[in-house]
């Protein structure tokens, strides 16, 4: 496993520990999770910019979903 140091503002450091002290956890197990979390949001929402670049996807026109959606129900 690597280790890494980074610069935080003291407030960001509070905010750590203190997220850290009610998880029972360490500041390396909030920070490990955190940027788990990011980079798993990060996957999601690059897979997402894609998709709507790109020019051969259909665009979905909201008025016809909606209608679609009542006219099931």
């Amino acid at each position: 496993m690597s280790q890494i140091s980074a610069r935080l503002p003291d407030e960001l450091v509070t905010a750590l520990d203190e997220a850290a002290t009610k998880l029972h956890r360490t500041r390396a197990d909030v920070i490990r999770q955190a940027v788990e979390y990011y980079l798993d949001d990060f996957e999601d929402i690059s897979r997402a910019v894609e998709v709507l670049r790109d020019p051969a996807d259909p665009i979905l026109d909201w008025e016809t979903a909606k209608h679609d959606l009542l006219r099931q129900h």
